[in-house]
């Protein structure tokens, strides 16, 4: 699924990454606890969660995941949007929960790890 695509889907909002939109998504990680994250080894993952920190993104980064929404309606603050665009990487926010973001995504083809 394109990143385009995606955001559509969840109706998110991109923050950053706008040009990747043509990213391809295929597999999908859900978690709010970044020690569960930190287990992923698989490359070109989504991350899907509520935990809006900079943690989430050093997670994120130490786990080579380029592409997060945040659910919930989760913002982004200045230093977490600067080290995205460092990173390039794609943040989206959608609206919807964790549990709905996931399902839209699962019955469209994107499947989960586990």
């Amino acid at each position: 699924m394109k990143i385009s695509e995606l955001i559509d889907v969840v109706k998110g909002e991109l923050i950053c990454g706008e040009n990747k939109l043509d990213h391809d998504v295929n597999i999908a990680f859900a978690s709010d606890l970044m020690s569960d994250v930190l287990t992923v080894k698989i490359d070109n993952v989504l991350l899907i969660t509520g935990l809006s920190n900079i943690q989430t993104l050093r997670t994120a980064e130490m786990s080579n995941i380029t592409c997060i929404i945040f659910v919930r309606n989760k913002k982004v603050n200045e230093c977490m949007f600067e080290l995205a665009n460092e990173n390039n990487m794609i943040l989206i926010s959608s609206p919807f929960s964790m549990f709905k973001t996931s399902g839209l995504l699962y019955s469209l083809g994107v499947n989960p790890i586990y």
